[in-house]
């Protein structure tokens, strides 16, 4: 039995999976989800969007609520997407597109924006003149991704489709949570979810910056050291199986 005792941080549904995932390997941990997951309404400009799918090289949908919500946005549009050209950032969200039947393109290994733009498919993709790439995602985020695929040459457009929102908890839920389950680690699945904990622990920050926080990329690694956690782990990915990688090779702290 693993001596870590992790916080959870992911949307609801997300943490519990990932919370069997890790009970199933001995590792025990305790979910309070940072983020909340609330659509937004489709403007004209995002709904031609939608209607275009076909005319892009490739269509990058960056999360699992950003496939889910589009599935949803082309169903109760009667419209069919394209089979192919269809890009994600991890196995998961790609999970959510292949079981409508859309052929998709992730990363082998490490489920973050620099591994995606490595894979030979964008690449060849966006070679094409005038190519134009679409990436599905919330409001904000992925900013790497337009950027490299600008200087690739490639026009990119967004199809923001939800907000994340931090759920209202009283004050000083989290510090009393991590104290009565003993937790001894804290994971974030995003750069949002750093805000967020940060956000909800306040003036218990600095003793929180302390714990060793798990991270799923180099990119939200630098932000949370920038922020002054002390002990940041980069597991390279989101997946259960990179943070489980990642626990795994470290030492919990003594109790």
């Amino acid at each position: 039995m693993s001596q870590w005792r992790l916080l959870l941080t992911r949307p609801a549904e997300d943490c519990a999976a990932l919370a069997q995932s890790l009970a199933a390997a001995g590792v025990a941990s305790h979910c309070l989800p940072l983020l909340e997951i609330e659509p937004v309404q489709i403007q004209a400009g995002q709904r031609a969007l939608l209607q275009g799918l076909g005319g892009f090289q490739a269509i990058i949908v960056v999360s699992k609520p950003a496939a889910r919500l589009l599935l949803e946005q082309l169903a109760n549009a009667s419209l069919q997407p394209p089979v192919q050209g269809w890009f994600t950032v991890g196995e998961a969200t790609a999970a959510v597109l292949q079981q409508a039947g859309l052929r998709v393109n992730c990363p082998p290994r490490g489920d973050d924006s620099e591994a995606l733009l490595m894979l030979p498919a964008l690449r060849q993709a966006v070679a094409v003149p005038a190519a134009r790439v679409l990436i599905v995602r919330g409001v904000g985020g992925r900013e790497l991704l337009a950027e490299r695929l600008a200087e690739q040459g490639a026009s990119v457009d967004y199809l923001e489709l939800y907000r994340r929102c931090l759920p209202v908890y009283p004050a000083g839920t989290l510090m009393r949570r991590i104290e009565a389950e003993r937790l001894n680690g804290l994971v974030v699945s995003s750069g949002q979810g750093l805000e967020h904990l940060q956000q909800l622990a306040g003036a218990d920050w600095p003793q929180l910056a302390r714990l060793p926080l798990f991270v799923p990329s180099p990119r939200v690694a630098g932000q949370a050291r920038a922020a002054g956690a002390q002990q940041v782990v980069d597991c390279r990915g989101a997946s259960a199986a990179a943070l489980l990688a990642a626990v795994q090779s470290c030492t919990a702290p003594a109790s």
